[in-house]
């Protein structure tokens, strides 16, 4: 199966945040399972000094008000083809933000761009390659089933779109949709159109042959309005072409045993070696000498989204109790400030490094001994399954991917061999604070503990799991267009 996915980020190459690690791990998988994936994404100033003679394989004389090209390269063992268009994405800094935090004004023509470019790959395909399918990810590439469809001639090849988060759906002026050639019959609340506003996330839910998103509880949640944002309504209206597939993550980069960003390397049989870690991880942070108590981590971003907020209303009472916390991630001015002033004011017990850092994270997921994941929702997320796979245990919200991947340390489970971490709900700061007593409980039985850790490192969290159910949709959706 000849497969193109198209997206705005992949990791190695450009990253900021789960997206870029999916598009960058799934295709490896699918390969294994003979598939071709090729990713087409833009050419950032970041990703371009990477990149080494690399082949043109598609020209535009004009792109949305510049001349443009499609290069092919492979590096990292993936096919890259990457839109040079220097006039939308050769600028410096955030790839969706400017200086000021506010969206690029205009994303509208640098994304626009990089679906008219997979509507042209897929008419046309590069040096004899064509798609048999195009894999559109997040509202970034939600026009190119539309566009596909309008601009092609004959078969026109499968598509999906994934939703990796609802909170994100593209929305600009009405007058957008002129640029793309898009004509008035489809700008309407059936079809484009969301309260006078072209989408570009919309517009790929409604046109995709099938429709996935991150997990199966995330995408039950978005056919409800707590979660739908308002395409509640259109995901229920195509019925079966939408599912959740559970994300994955790539085991090889996240693996404790070879891991260079961990002072020691270790498996489910050393466990006692994290502490040359935990060590590590204390001296980045200022954190005291504590090893009779839990030391809590938080790899993310500092939003509301996150329940960064909530977690700032228990730390008081985690310090209290003798825990430590260090805290990687940025977000919100507001939240970010908050946890430089709680480490100031628990100076020894709380760490923050504002930013982002990979091998820092890297050895947070190796050092600490809980992870924290309050989030008001998440469609999947992977810190909860790196952490699962370093032994970490998880403190997770019980929403999305988080109570899919999660299985709570309940008697019963816990007897049965199967807890790898803890679940709460509802989501505020007073289940939170229980959770994490929870922490300190099950900390203090360190046979039980161990045992925890044990059935997390033992978690199934690849891609192998996953990768299968995208081979075999894009296998039948393919069969239908024949």
């Amino acid at each position: 199966m000849k497969v193109l996915f198209v997206a705005s980020e992949c990791a190695p190459f450009v990253k900021t945040g789960g997206l870029a690690d999916v598009v960058g791990a799934v295709p490896r998988t699918l390969a294994t399972l003979g598939d071709d994936v090729r990713i087409l994404l833009p050419l950032y100033p970041a990703l371009a000094e990477r990149v080494s003679r690399p082949r043109t394989v598609m020209r535009f004389d004009d792109l949305l008000g510049g001349p443009a090209r499609i290069r092919a390269v492979r590096d990292e063992e993936l096919r890259l083809y990457l839109l040079d268009a220097p006039h939308l994405f050769d600028r410096p800094g955030n790839i969706y933000l400017d200086a000021d935090g506010r969206d690029w004004h205009d994303n509208h023509l640098r994304f626009g761009a990089l679906n008219v470019a997979a509507a042209r790959m897929a008419a046309e395909g590069a040096n004899r390659w064509r798609p048999q399918v195009v894999h559109a990810h997040d509202w970034q590439a939600g026009l190119a089933p539309l566009l596909i469809r309008m601009r092609h001639t004959g078969a026109t090849p499968a598509t999906v779109l994934t939703i990796h988060n609802m909170a994100f759906q593209g929305l600009f002026p009405w007058q957008t949709r002129y640029l793309f050639d898009i004509p008035d019959h489809l700008f309407t609340p059936d079809t484009t159109e969301y309260w006078g506003k072209f989408g570009f996330l919309k517009t790929g839910l409604v046109f995709a042959d099938a429709i996935t998103t991150v997990s199966p509880t995330y995408a039950r949640e978005l056919l409800t309005p707590e979660f739908g944002m308002g395409l509640e309504g259109v995901l229920a209206s195509r019925g079966d072409a939408f599912s959740g597939i559970v994300n994955g993550i790539d085991t090889q980069t996240w693996n404790p045993a070879t891991d260079p960003a961990l002072q020691a390397r270790y498996t489910s049989r050393s466990l006692d070696r994290r502490r040359t870690n935990r060590a590590a991880l204390a001296s980045r942070f200022a954190l005291s000498d504590a090893p009779d108590a839990p030391l809590f981590s938080v790899i993310s971003r500092l939003t509301t989204q996150k329940g960064m907020d909530l977690l700032l209303e228990t730390i008081d009472d985690l310090v209290a109790r003798g825990g430590q916390l260090a805290v990687l991630g940025s977000g919100d001015h507001g939240l970010e400030k908050a946890f430089v002033d709680a480490s100031r004011r628990h100076a020894g017990s709380v760490g923050a490094v504002i930013g982002y850092d990979e091998r820092l994270a890297h050895l947070m997921q190796g050092g600490s001994d809980a992870l924290l994941v309050p989030s008001r929702f998440e469609p999947c997320g992977l810190t909860q399954l790196y952490a699962l796979r370093y032994g970490t245990i998880p403190v997770v919200a019980r929403t999305g991917g988080l109570a899919d991947t999660v299985t709570d340390a309940d008697p019963a489970a816990i007897r049965k061999r199967q807890a790898n971490g803890i679940q709460f709900s509802p989501v505020h700061a007073d289940t939170l604070r229980q959770a994490i007593e929870r922490v300190f409980t099950l900390f203090a039985d360190k046979s039980t503990w161990r045992g925890l850790m044990r059935n997390a490192m033992h978690a199934p969290v690849s891609w192998d799991r996953s990768a299968p159910r995208y081979h075999a949709l894009y296998q039948t959706i393919t069969a239908r267009k024949s």
